[in-house]
């Protein structure tokens, strides 16, 4: 007598099943994680702004060596000099957007962000403007400087900047926004372009613009006179001193000549 056994699997699930229970397993966990996550970060957000402030935390980026605001001068912008106290205070959006208008306007602040951490810390992140150059205002006697968008920028005096002065050779003062219109933004160019060259920028001391609206200046090694021409092809222009300087001087000397032109095309005039 012989004896058959049948065994009966269940077939297997399709396997593209399996994966679509997988992927929305997934969906659902990681929906799960950012609810928990948002939930943390709402309770952290209340908790910080219950908080008062115990400390106002000031950083000034400083990648220039410019030092126009002081730490000391960020704290008494906050609070309007201590009439408006922030330690112990407060403050949340509208407010810090408040204190952040308050640094932003400014002259020697380029960038600023206030913002409060976990620990309801106050912070005051703060980029400095920087000049390019400092005008010279003989009828008031009190110079500014300029910027390297044009805008004017008053003296300070915590900080002086070793940068090139400009004037006018008929001792008129330069008019308010004269940077900012096309011709004055050609000028622009060319202290921009002496700001962003280290050599020229150690190089040029003294600029005038003649009534003509050309250009001359001194130097800080060598006493001759650059006659420049008008504010263009200026790449070119200091592309033709250098030659000067590499060929000239050191066969017959710095004291030579006394006026160089680079004015014209293709010409060096020494005289």
């Amino acid at each position: 007598m012989s004896l058959t056994l049948r065994l009966h699997t269940r077939p297997s699930s399709h396997p593209h099943t399996l994966i679509l229970d997988r992927t929305i397993r997934n969906l659902l966990v990681a929906a799960a994680c950012l609810l928990v996550l948002g939930g943390l970060g709402v309770f952290a957000a209340v908790r910080q702004a219950s908080r008062p402030v115990s400390e106002v935390r000031v950083n000034i980026a400083n990648e220039f060596d410019n030092y126009f605001i002081s730490e000391r001068g960020v704290t008494a912008l906050l609070t309007k000099g201590g009439k408006e106290p922030v330690l112990g205070s407060r403050p949340e959006g509208p407010r810090l957007r408040e204190l952040e208008a308050r640094l932003k306007a400014h002259p020697f602040v380029r960038e600023a962000q206030v913002y409060r951490d976990l620990a309801g810390d106050l912070h005051a992140d703060v980029r400095q403007n920087r000049p390019i150059a400092r005008l010279t205002h003989p009828d008031t006697r009190l110079d500014t400087y300029v910027d390297a968008e044009g805008h004017t920028l008053p003296l300070s005096p915590l900080f002086t900047a070793r940068v090139a002065t400009v004037a006018r050779t008929s001792g008129a003062n330069l008019p308010n926004g004269f940077f900012q219109d096309s011709t004055g933004r050609r000028y622009l160019e060319f202290l921009r372009y002496v700001d962003e060259h280290e050599f020229w920028k150690a190089q040029v001391s003294e600029v005038f613009i003649e009534p003509s609206g050309k250009l001359s200046f001194t130097q800080q090694v060598g006493d001759q006179r650059i006659e420049f021409g008008l504010p263009e092809n200026i790449s070119e222009k200091f592309a033709k001193l250098m030659v000067f300087y590499r060929q000239i001087p050191s066969v017959l000397g710095w004291d030579t000549y006394h006026r160089v032109n680079v004015e014209y095309q293709n010409q060096i005039i020494c005289e």
